[in-house]
């Protein structure tokens, strides 16, 4: 009957996954993600609100109506159309960003019921593509999808644009920018392109092979990438503007690895989260011998923190063969910033948590490993300006745990390399750039976004900032306006 209201399906899809004890022994990814026919019966519990408030909360602004309504129609060709028109990374969106405290959470199926999976479809429609990006045999059609989308650029402006950091900032703003027709070239300091997305984010969450496609699909464009090209080092930004750039985006992010500047932390066995994970993602140390970067981990693991990153450092050392793995928050589960996916996950893999816990020293054994951490219990005061309630040690408390391996997960500082080399770059007391709400630094024809103006944030929120720049480095190639404004 027409103007019947849709029935409401508060139950989401649930989507399949390895089973905790056998995801424990390897580094597949956990989640296996919608069949066709699971995504389109998730896409139908989408209402297709007249005024969707769900895009209010995507960073990229992904008409997410429309490509969930593709979804419905079973016409994925054009779901892939509608989503890589705003975001040019959905195979990684949607499997990393934090849909339920963005998209997801401003659904008004979430007030009574589960809302609809907006980063399990939008992952399903990009392994949807990459499952078609190769010519059938009885197909008459010359390109994939993904060649055909990479076609759909502006003519050539005969501008240049250099984007320096290949992390998710940097590609979104160089496809954005290749787009509309400019050329640019992407400079990254390490020999494989992705940033964080493949040297921090393990294999079981983030498959490389998504990272890799992906960037090639930035390729297409006519993105060029220099890899190994570190700059600050190999080369200046004043050189890039001299030598034929008309503008730079800098999206180095904020890589160097902050420590708890306790004693012992120089003890051999305690790693920054940093150097752990980029020597089991990026090196496969998971996979020595047979690749060539080791690792040295024992039995009882501790890693301090409760991001997402000390989830993804507990889990690696799980797989890696741990017999006990703890996670130490100096706060309440009920304020760790970590997903609470992925502390689920941990959960159920054998992760033990040690809450209101909070280092004070490692001791070292007669070889000068880490053999011991002094640990003392916390209690929670009144909120601090994040919000959340401060930690106060309790006196009396400290206490001594065996651990011979431990990881520090406390969070990310810029590298000061490429602001401390440019003239006219200013940085905040945290050093941070400072730059506006298009990204503009304090250096003409310089601009900006991600986590190194931010400090350590998502994904998706890198990739907004990327995509805000890109807009305003085309506004003003092609206005040739004012810098200050």
């Amino acid at each position: 009957m027409s103007g019947k209201k849709k029935k409401l399906n508060l139950n989401r899809v649930s989507m399949p996954k390895q089973s905790p004890e056998e995801r424990r022994h390897n580094f597949l990814e956990v989640a296996c993600g919608y069949s066709e026919e699971q995504a389109i019966e998730e896409a139908n519990r989408c209402l297709q609100c007249k005024k969707p408030r769900c895009m209010e909360g995507c960073p990229v602004g992904i008409e997410i109506p429309d490509f969930i309504r593709a979804i419905q129609d079973g016409e994925m060709e054009n779901a892939v159309r509608i989503i890589k028109a705003k975001n040019s990374l959905p195979g990684i969106c949607g499997r990393v960003c934090p849909q339920e405290v963005q998209c997801e959470s401003r659904c008004v199926l979430e007030k009574k019921g589960a809302p609809i999976a907006i980063g399990r479809l939008e992952r399903f429609v990009a392994d949807w593509e990459a499952g078609h990006s190769h010519q059938d045999e009885h197909s008459d059609s010359e390109a994939s999808v993904g060649e055909e989308l990479s076609t759909e650029v502006q003519p050539s402006s005969g501008k240049k644009v250099a984007v320096v950091g290949a992390g998710p900032a940097g590609l979104t703003c160089a496809a954005d920018l290749a787009k509309r027709g400019h050329k640019v070239t992407v400079f990254e300091a390490l020999h494989d392109a992705g940033g964080v997305l493949i040297y921090g984010i393990p294999e079981f969450r983030l498959p490389k092979d998504i990272v890799r496609s992906e960037v090639e699909y930035v390729k297409r464009l006519g993105v060029e990438f220099e890899l190994d090209s570190v700059v600050g080092r190999l080369v200046q930004v004043d050189e890039l503007l001299k030598n034929g750039f008309d503008a730079v985006f800098l999206g180095i992010g904020a890589g160097a690895p902050r420590f708890l500047n306790i004693p012992g932390e120089n003890l051999n066995g305690v790693y920054s989260a940093n150097e752990y994970l980029t020597r089991v993602n990026l090196m496969k140390a998971y996979k020595f011998p047979e690749y060539d970067t080791p690792i040295r981990q024992g039995d009882r693991v501790a890693v301090v923190g409760g991001g997402n990153v000390a989830m993804d450092a507990a889990r690696c050392a799980v797989r890696l063969g741990a017999e006990e793995v703890h996670v130490i928050y100096r706060r309440s589960e009920a304020e760790m910033p970590a997903r609470l996916e992925e502390i689920e996950n941990a959960k159920e893999e054998g992760v033990i948590f040690d809450f209101l816990t909070n280092p004070t020293r490692f001791i070292g054994d007669d070889r000068g490993r880490v053999a011991q951490m002094e640990v003392v219990n916390m209690v929670l005061g009144e909120p601090d300006a994040s919000g959340r309630r401060r930690p106060v040690a309790e006196k009396g408390s400290e206490h001594m745990v065996d651990v011979d391996t431990v990881i520090i997960a406390v969070g990310t500082i810029p590298n000061p390399l490429v602001p401390g080399n440019t003239p006219g770059l200013e940085t905040t007391k945290w050093g941070t750039l400072v730059a506006d709400e298009d990204g503009r630094t304090t250096r003409e024809r310089v601009w900006a976004g991600g986590d190194i103006t931010t400090g350590g944030a998502t994904v998706i929120s890198a990739m907004g900032a990327g995509k805000k720049a890109a807009e305003d480095i085309d506004r003003w190639l092609r206005e040739d306006g004012p810098w200050s404004r």
